[in-house]
C-alpha cells in the first residue's frame, strides 16, 4: 500500500503544491486532498501547520485514503447548502459527490478530516 505524508502551512500557494505532489492520483484524489486543504485555510486560518496523509491506491480495490489534520478541534465541518449565487460553500458537497465516505476524527490535538474514494 502507498503511502504519502506531508507537513506543510495551510495556505494559497500550499495548494498547488501538494496538487503537484499527488500528480501519480486520480484528478479526484488531488481535488479532494486540495478541498479538504482549502477548508483549513478558510475555517480554521491561513498559516495553521497541517499534515496531509494519502494511503492506498495500489492494491487491487484501488481504493485511497486521505486524511487532513489540523490542531483545532472546535472548527468542525458542517455541509451547508450553498445558493446558485454563493462563491465558495460547495467543498463539502463536493467531497460527497466524490468519494465513497467522507467524516471528522477529534483528538486531543486537534481534528483529522478524511475521505476515501476509488483512484
Amino acid at each position: 500500500m502507498k503511502h504519502l505524508e506531508f507537513h506543510l502551512l495551510a495556505t494559497p500557494e500550499a495548494v498547488p503544491e501538494l496538487r503537484r505532489s499527488l500528480h501519480t492520483h486520480s484528478f479526484d484524489v488531488r481535488l479532494c486532498a486540495t478541498e479538504l486543504l482549502t477548508n483549513v485555510i478558510d475555517h480554521v486560518g491561513e498559516g495553521t501547520p497541517v499534515t496531509v496523509r494519502v494511503t492506498g491506491g495500489q492494491t487491487s480495490r484501488n481504493h485511497v485514503r486521505i486524511e487532513v489534520t489540523d490542531p483545532d478541534p472546535r472548527v468542525l465541518p458542517l455541509l451547508p447548502s450553498a445558493a446558485e449565487t454563493d462563491e465558495s460553500g460547495r467543498g463539502l458537497t463536493l467531497l460527497t459527490a466524490l468519494t465513497d465516505r467522507w467524516g471528522m476524527d477529534q483528538h486531543p490535538g486537534g481534528k483529522t478530516v478524511w475521505c476515501e474514494l476509488r483512484n
